[in-house]
């Protein structure tokens, strides 16, 4: 005879599911639930109500439909990161299609899972998420950095936060261009070592543990515009995407912290 596995309360992971019905959210969270690692809270589908009910019971993990959020510009996710910035928001997509999947992060998402894909894998892109990694196939994470590659926008990176100075978003400008530890310390003038030091204190302050999630805050938080004209674009586009991590298959991005 089998045996349930028993998961303490420590353990499991905080829920919130809200699918663009009621009827769907009751189905996605039901299915869910029947992995004991989840402790699920059903919300109704509608924003103000989900922001009422992350404030109260501060989820660790939000998987919200693309659909409840398309006609407010997923201003839904962002207003999530202000009441709950402990809180990690994983959108369901009914399609991989490349503005909803740039859309998602750009509005603070740190996964995106396509409901063409097996069921059993959005519990794993859960608990990814919820243990600090991004979730993305690897033609979503090519989205992505395809739209990192891009002439930036006149306006620059805009950090209005005010969680890094003035040199540490240069930093973070860089990295979001691509560029080596060599060639940002040869372009602000720095050594090595001190743009080392600069990117350990830049993954402390954002809370994050590698270059590639450097990119996503400040694709995020603006465009990253260069500090000085930038090399040919054919260039400049192959070094964007080769010195970020590759993604084969649907397989979370692996988060190592490293400053190299």
């Amino acid at each position: 005879m089998g045996h349930l596995a028993v998961v303490s309360n420590q353990n499991r992971y905080r829920v919130l599911a809200v699918d663009s019905t009621s009827m769907t959210t009751q189905l996605l969270v039901d299915a869910l639930g029947r992995d004991a690692q989840f402790e699920m809270i059903e919300s109704p589908s509608n924003a103000s109500a989900i922001l009422a009910l992350v404030s109260v019971e501060k989820p660790q993990i939000a998987v919200i439909s693309a659909l409840l959020e398309k006609s407010k510009g997923f201003d839904l996710i962002r207003e999530i990161r202000v009441q709950s910035p402990a809180t990690r928001v994983v959108v369901l997509l009914d399609a991989s299609e490349r503005s909803v999947v740039i859309d998602a992060f750009r509005a603070g998402a740190l996964g995106v899972f396509c409901r063409t894909e097996p069921f059993r894998l959005l519990a794993k892109c859960i608990q990814c998420v919820a243990d600090g990694q991004i979730w993305a196939n690897s033609n979503e994470l090519r989205f992505v950095l395809e739209a990192l590659a891009q002439p930036a926008h006149p306006n620059g990176l805009n950090l209005s936060d005010g969680l890094l100075s003035a040199r540490e978003t240069d930093v973070v400008r860089c990295v979001a261009e691509g560029l080596t530890n060599r060639e940002i310390a040869q372009r602000l003038k720095l050594t090595e070592h001190t743009v080392k030091n600069y990117l350990f204190r830049i993954f402390d302050k954002l809370g994050v543990s590698s270059r590639v999630e450097v990119v996503l805050y400040a694709f995020r938080n603006g465009s990253a515009a260069p500090l000085s004209p930038a090399p040919s674009s054919s260039r400049q586009n192959s070094r964007s995407v080769s010195s970020l991590p590759r993604v084969v298959g649907k397989i979370p991005v692996a988060i190592r912290k490293t400053a190299n």
